[in-house]
């Protein structure tokens, strides 16, 4: 008895409470939340077992812990700690070789997941153990309530293979929450603490008969009338069909698990390694997720006819950086939806031309005022003739850089990038944070103005936010526990605000877009869209005086939108999410810094109308004079340029493929190849016949002025054959 005693005390100084229990207890899972402590996301880490959060009793159904009582444990609330009448009854059985429930009561079984020494091996427990069981419970009924034993068991309790805890087995089996199970349910899973291996069949028989007692306790309970025979076989049926299908679940708890940012979650988790049961304070705002998620399923559900399924957006706060929303796919309109389209690269379009021009405007090539020339341009590559276009297949003439950036004219763009070379304008790219930019500025081109190159969502919308900030750049801040990186200094200050003032004057761009449009807000807003070669991609980047938001639209694929611009496809996302974020948030004009001049400037000859101009201090003008670049070149052939080579493309039907014959300088002009006349006037379609051919430019006398030679590629001509006239 001494012996039994000082075990007893020694077995109670060694019980913890349960709020130790709890505190010990940890989810397989990363929690994610908000700025504001709301769960956004979970992550497993935790690959041998399935725990969710600990589970108070009071958040389980009366169900459950009715059959749990009427199947393992009948006289819990009558017993303290150890069951002397089950273990009389078990010991005679066993005299008589008899098969009984053993008589393990629901306190020593919680003995047992509290004691790692008292875990039963491959033969079961041993002697010792069993005693050591018996005076862990008795040791756990004196100082725990029988609410706290129920409560522990079932969240620590293994029910099938790797789930752990009534949390983890009822999201699994029946995606619900342990205060909905209902009495079928409950029965289920106390069947499952008696045999969690057992098949459909077995598990289902089992199940039927906890079902009954329940149905016969209540009855008892309740003075009713013994359960119909009928009505219990029904319901037995029924539970048959309700195991399959619990048993036949493969992913558990997915529609009860919060999903609001798995894109973000898994990048956040690809740089940080936290463990199991940690809790990570993100920069994300729930609030916004879940809005800007919302608009974007909106939006594109509007475009599901023009071959539209993707797209993401993201949000970041200027000052901070703070990541406030990343919404990387459409979700159920994907058929990619784990593709990441904040993180995936692709096509940038028109976007790149802020920098580009901020970077004429730092370096003094240009001024916001200055004239640039948007008529037709072949510049001779390395790869063969470049012949850039405008979106809208039309020529402006002299147009101010104001004009070109907010209209978003290529061909001028492309004449600056040959002032800045694509070598300046890639390292100033790569050195914003674009790192697909792998390659040297010669590799790009000049294509590159027009943002030939794959960039990611993320990046694309710090550098803009670089731009909101007046050229200062630091980088995206992912969690709360991580302090605001100390911005540096990239662009000029005083040349970042007229790029800025620019993008927000929707006079600037109403050449192309119109007075009102989806980039136009009541607020100072500044914003840009791209749209990429053969409408594969499209993007809204933009700012206010907080926020910065960049918004892509597309396929996943790759495969080409059906007539979807930045304006049609990622403007409006980009409008409804920046409008939400300024519903009462004012957003005014910024000051111009040190270094900004405003300047009254007048053009001659009217090329664009009398107005106030920003200028970088020293660099002023009153009177700007239009000068084409034409103007000092000499008359002859345009296009092509000697020794071109062009190609057939066999996907497009011939009759759309010309070949323009333009001259410049030179009155009637005539044209013949190989000596055959084939058109006259300064610009002649002509259909590429395959082959090496002689061009001829005369002048209205008939007199040879320019004589070059050039290449058709792609096809073979059948023997005998001669060119359309």
């Amino acid at each position: 008895m001494l012996v039994c005693g000082l075990m007893l005390a020694s077995t109670a100084q060694a019980t913890p409470s349960l709020a130790e229990v709890k505190a010990a207890w940890l989810a397989s899972d990363v929690v994610y939340v908000d700025r504001h402590g709301e769960e956004i996301q979970r992550l497993r880490r935790d690959k041998q077992a399935r725990r969710q959060d600990w589970v108070s009793l009071a958040e389980m159904s009366p169900a459950l812990r009715h059959a749990l009582v009427l199947s393992e444990d009948r006289r819990f609330y009558q017993h303290s700690g150890v069951d002397w009448s089950g273990v009389a009854a078990a010991a005679w059985a066993n005299l008589w070789n008899t098969r009984t429930r053993g008589a393990s009561t629901l306190t020593m079984q919680l003995a047992g997941l509290l004691d790692a020494e008292l875990k039963a091996g491959a033969g079961g427990r041993s002697v010792w153990q069993k005693l050591g069981q018996g005076w862990s419970a008795v040791a756990l009924e004196r100082h725990w309530r029988k609410a706290e034993i129920l409560e522990a068991y079932l969240n620590l309790v293994s029910f099938r293979g790797e789930l752990v805890g009534v949390g983890a087995v009822s999201r699994a089996l029946f995606d619900k929450l342990p205060d909905g199970l209902n009495r079928q349910e409950a029965a289920i899973l106390a069947a499952l603490l008696r045999g969690p291996n057992a098949d459909a069949a077995t598990l289902s028989r089992r199940a039927c008969t906890v079902y009954q007692d329940m149905q016969a306790d209540e009855a008892v309970q309740l003075h009713l009338p013994a359960p119909d025979a009928a009505a219990g076989q029904r319901a037995c049926q029924q539970l048959t069909l309700l195991t399959q299908q619990a048993l036949g679940r493969r992913q558990g708890g997915q529609a009860l698990t919060v999903q609001l940012a798995p894109h973000f979650a898994r990048k956040l988790a690809e740089q940080r390694r936290d463990p199991a049961g940690r809790v990570v304070r993100t920069t994300l705002d729930a609030r916004l997720q879940r809005l800007a998620a919302a608009v974007l399923h909106r939006h594109l559900a509007s475009l599901a006819r023009r071959h539209v399924e993707d797209g993401a957006v993201l949000v970041l706060d200027n000052a901070s950086g703070d990541i406030l929303a990343w919404v990387g796919s459409s979700g159920e309109l994907s058929a990619a939806r784990e593709v990441d389209g904040v993180t995936a690269p692709r096509q940038a379009g028109s976007t790149l031309k802020p920098f580009l021009y901020q970077l004429a405007l730092q370096q003094r090539y240009l001024t916001a005022a200055a004239l640039l020339d948007d008529s037709p341009l072949d510049m001779a590559t390395a790869g063969g003739l470049y012949s850039p276009q405008n979106y809208s297949r039309d020529f402006k003439g002299l147009v101010s850089v104001r004009s070109a950036l907010g209209a978003s004219l290529n061909i001028p763009a492309v004449r600056t990038v040959a002032m800045v070379s694509p070598r300046l304008l890639r390292d100033r790219l790569h050195a914003l944070g674009l790192g697909t930019l792998t390659r040297d500025g010669d590799f790009y081109g000049y294509s590159l103005a027009l943002g030939a190159a794959d960039v990611r969502l993320l990046d694309l919308t710090n550098a803009y936010r670089t731009l909101a900030q007046g050229g200062l750049a630091s980088p995206p801040r992912w969690t709360l526990d991580a302090p605001p990186a100390r911005p540096v200094r990239l662009l000029d200050a005083a040349s970042s605000f007229i790029i800025a003032d620019i993008l927000a004057d929707r006079g600037a761009r109403s050449r192309t877009f119109g007075l009102e449009s989806a980039l136009s807000t009541r607020y100072w807003s500044a914003v840009k869209t791209g749209t990429s070669k053969d409408m594969r991609d499209n993007w809204a980047l933009g700012f206010s005086r907080r926020y910065t938001v960049g918004v892509w639209v597309g396929n996943a694929s790759g495969q080409p939108m059906w007539d979807v611009s930045g304006m049609h496809g990622a403007a409006p996302v980009w409008l409804d999410v920046l409008n939400a974020l300024h519903q009462h948030t004012p957003s005014p004009p910024p000051a111009p810094p040190a270094g900004v001049q405003r300047q009254r400037v007048h053009y001659a000859d009217e090329v664009e109308a009398e107005r106030e101009e920003y200028f970088l201090a020293g660099s002023e003008q009153r009177e700007i004079v239009a000068v084409r670049a034409s103007d000092s070149q000499a008359p002859g052939i345009v296009s092509p340029l000697p020794g071109s080579v062009y190609a057939i493309d066999p996907d497009i039907p011939p009759k759309h493929q010309r070949l323009l014959l333009r001259a410049r300088g030179v009155p009637g002009s005539q044209w013949r190849i190989d000596g055959r006349p084939v058109g006259r006037g300064d610009a002649v379609p002509w259909f590429p016949w395959p082959g090496r051919h002689t061009l001829e430019l005369l002048n209205a006398q008939g007199k040879t002025v320019q004589k070059l030679t050039f290449e058709v590629r792609g096809a073979v001509a059948r023997p005998g054959a001669r060119p359309p006239r």
